[in-house]
């Protein structure tokens, strides 16, 4: 995507907090944060992940930022969009080759994660009133401790430190260029986000392992629908459809 080369952004840096979701959304049910408004923490004592899961970081050598968008306008039914614009953002900060999205918006490096993205909408109606976009990216830590099975950081793959505030520039920078193209011309837009998002799937070519309900399977990747599903061919030919959650990739 072609963006703004800057952006000026509200920026507010904490030392510590509960999470930098949490943190914000009490800013805003307070009425004190525009849109882009965004919380960057050096450390998060309950910081958040998909499927409930808690975010790893050690102080002050990652990235765990949030932002704000208001897109009064936007459909609930068309959501995904964020989702996708906010991995790509991640995606196109990186600094060298290797980097994949796997869905829904985890950011990888070869088989190994080095970020996630958890958003959470506030709805009225059918429409977006309030989309709080969370961001973790592992940049300098060298060791983690957690269950996590594959973390890796940019200075394990670089071999050297990263500015933080550097990413986070790049990130943010692309979340709201994107956003206001979005805004500008959505349907357009939307399918351009849409064909990035899905050049740079992780597994977007060939048979991987999958695990649902029923078990571990052997499967490739069909499409990811415009409202986020993944279609997945399994070793029978059937079509499997799954919305988030219903499916993990076996690493």
């Amino acid at each position: 995507m072609n963006y703004p080369k800057k952006i000026d952004i509200a920026l507010e840096k904490l030392k510590e907090t509960t999470s930098t979701n949490d943190y914000l959304a009490h800013l805003c049910r307070e009425s004190k944060a525009k849109e882009f408004y965004t919380v960057m923490a050096e450390s998060q004592t309950k910081g958040k992940g998909q499927r409930g899961n808690s975010w790893e970081s050690e102080a002050g050598k990652n990235l765990t930022f949030s932002t704000v968008l208001y897109p009064t306008a936007l459909e609930a039914r068309k959501q995904f969009c964020l989702s996708m614009l906010a991995a790509l953002a991640c995606h196109e900060a990186n600094y060298t080759d290797g980097f994949s999205i796997k869905w829904p918006n985890d950011i990888y490096w070869k088989d190994k994660k080095i970020g996630g993205i958890l958003i959470e909408n506030e709805l009225e109606g059918k429409y977006i009133t309030q989309c709080i976009i969370g961001i973790g990216l592992n940049i300098n830590q060298e060791e983690f401790f957690s269950d996590a099975p594959n973390p890796v950081s940019l200075k394990k793959i670089l071999g050297t430190d990263v500015n933080i505030q550097e990413v986070l520039m790049k990130v943010v920078q692309g979340i709201i260029g994107g956003y206001r193209q979005l805004e500008g011309n959505f349907e357009t837009t939307q399918q351009a986000i849409g064909t990035l998002y899905r050049k740079y799937l992780y597994r977007r070519k060939g048979m991987f392992p999958y695990r649902d309900a029923q078990g571990d399977f052997q499967a490739e990747y069909q499409e990811v629908e415009p409202d986020g599903h993944l279609i997945l061919k399994d070793e029978q030919g059937t079509l499997r459809r799954y919305a988030f959650k219903e499916v993990s990739f076996v690493l």
